[in-house]
Parts: structure tokens; sequence; C-alpha cells
């Protein structure tokens, strides 16, 4: 049993008593609809949301403004000119760097050290709440804000694009058209694909997080080994250690804009991402386990 964890004695009309699974079951969505809530709920994951939303925006208009939507940057800004399906995928691709991991960052890094500035984490861990299930929750909140801030940018950049621009069949990376719901699908999985882009740094988020009471030296730790590791990325000397790079396969997601799709990135990115959620989501209870709750 989880330390925090106690016997459940409720008893239900009849005289029967709920079973203690149900009633831990009963606590943890309590505990999770709690932490969705919170994140949610702040002014300040709204105003990175916003934040994120104007990444399409001010791409679209910028694009809209010039006499000539190629002329400069990468080339598939010109292609925004011709359909205004791709400010989704542009938004996506300038948001992954830097974007969605500064806003990443900052919710990663307050799952835990927040609580404890509050002095809210004491009273959490004696509800009782047990402490794989606080952390369990803490990392599913901070992975709810990566694939809300993700499908934003692409339902804004789809919403503005198509307001802005012609709007028809997509020509995928392979030369294929397709209709624009067939591409809407796409931009899903493409949501999709970013999201777990994502869980490795959660996972570094809520390990730092657990170093500290100070939730700004853990968001900075986060947002700092975030850029690190692209830089890292980028030095051919280091090449070996590139496919470990929690980074590494950010901009992967080719092979879903090709027809047909292929799921090889995606399934390399998952098990990239999954052993850092595993590693550090492991450390992070070793530290949060063992450490003395004062707060």
């Amino acid at each position: 049993m989880s330390q925090g964890d106690t016997v459940d004695t409720t008893t239900r009309p009849g005289g029967t008593r709920s079973a203690p699974g149900a009633a831990r079951r009963t606590r943890t969505f309590a505990l999770l609809g709690s932490e969705l809530a919170l994140v949610f709920r702040r002014r300040r994951t709204w105003a990175m949301l916003g934040a994120l939303a104007l990444v399409p925006v001010l791409i679209a208009v910028a694009v809209r403004l010039t006499t000539d939507g190629d002329d400069g940057g990468p080339a598939f800004l010109g292609d925004i000119t011709n359909n205004g399906l791709f400010v989704s995928f542009t938004a996506l691709t300038v948001s992954i760097p830097l974007f969605l991991p500064l806003t990443v960052g900052v919710v990663a890094g307050d799952t835990v050290a927040g609580e404890a500035s509050h002095g809210t984490l004491r009273y959490l861990l004696v509800a009782p709440t047990g402490r794989v299930r606080f952390i369990v929750v803490k990392t599913i909140g901070a992975v709810a804000f990566c694939l809300a801030a993700t499908l934003l940018v692409v339902l804004v950049g789809a919403a503005i694009g198509a307001a802005l621009f012609p709007v028809g069949p997509v020509t995928l990376l392979s030369g294929t058209q397709v209709d624009g719901w067939s591409y809407a699908g796409r931009a899903v999985l493409l949501a999709l694909y970013v999201t777990l882009s994502m869980l490795g740094l959660v996972a570094i988020g809520l390990f730092a997080s657990t170093l500290t009471n100070v939730p700004v030296g853990a968001m900075a730790a986060t947002v700092v080994l975030a850029g690190a590791s692209q830089v890292l990325d980028q030095l051919p000397q280091l090449d070996w250690l590139h496919p470990f790079l929690f980074s590494h396969l950010w901009l992967g997601f080719g092979d879903l804009l090709r027809d047909p799709i292929s799921f090889d990135s995606f399934g390399s990115n998952a098990v990239l991402q999954l052993g850092y959620l595993v590693v550090f989501g492991a450390l992070a209870y070793g530290r949060f386990a063992s450490k003395d709750v004062l707060s």
C-alpha cells in the first residue's frame, strides 16, 4: 500500500461496504479531475495557450501581407498562399523548437514544486492520495496540456488559413493530392505525434520538479535542457548521441504526410519518448518517495 493510503471503510446503503479497490479508483479519478481543473483554470495556462494560438495567426497574416508569399524563408511558407490548410503544418513546425518546449517546461516544472511552494503538497498526500498516484496524475495533467496546446495550434491554423487563403486539395510530400478531410485526419495525427514528442520533456520536468520547492528553478532547468538537447542534436561530432536525445525526432513527422502513411517515425519516436518517460518517471518517483514533505 502506497504511503499515505488508508483502507476505505465507506458503507453503502443496505449495510454493505464498498471495495477498497473501487474506493481507490474513485479517489484517483477525483484527483485527476481536480488536477485537470487546476491546470486549465490557471491564468498562466490560458496566457500560454493564447501565445501559442498567436503563432499560426502571425504566420498567416505575415504571409498574407507580403506581395510574394515564397520570397525568403522556408519553401513551405509559399505553399500557404496556394492552400491555407498548410498554416497548421507550418505553425506546428515553427512551434516545436521553442514555443512548445517553453510552455511544456513551465507546466511540467510546476507539477510537484508548485504544490510544495503553495503549501498544499502535504495535505494532498494525507488525503489519502499516495505518492505513486500523485506522480501519475501530475504526469497525465502535463500531457493533457501538451495535447490541448498542439490541437489548438492545428485548429487555429486551419481556421485562419481558411479565412485568408484558398482551400482545396492538399499536395502531400509524396506528390499525391488528398482532399481537405483526409488532410484533417493527418493533421490530427501530426498533433498526436507532437504531443508524443513532448513526453520525454514532461518526464524530465517532473523529475526536476521533485528536486526543488522553487517552481521557477524546475521550469528553467527543463527549458534549458530542451534547448541543450536541440543544440547537441545539431553537432555532427556527436552523431552517435543523436538517436538518444529526446528532441532528435521532434520534426520527424514527414512520414505522416506521405501516401500511403508510414508510421515508422511515429513508432521510433514513441519508443524514444516512452523510454524517457519510464526512466525519468522512475527517478521522479524514487526522489519523491524518499522526500520528507514538510510543506
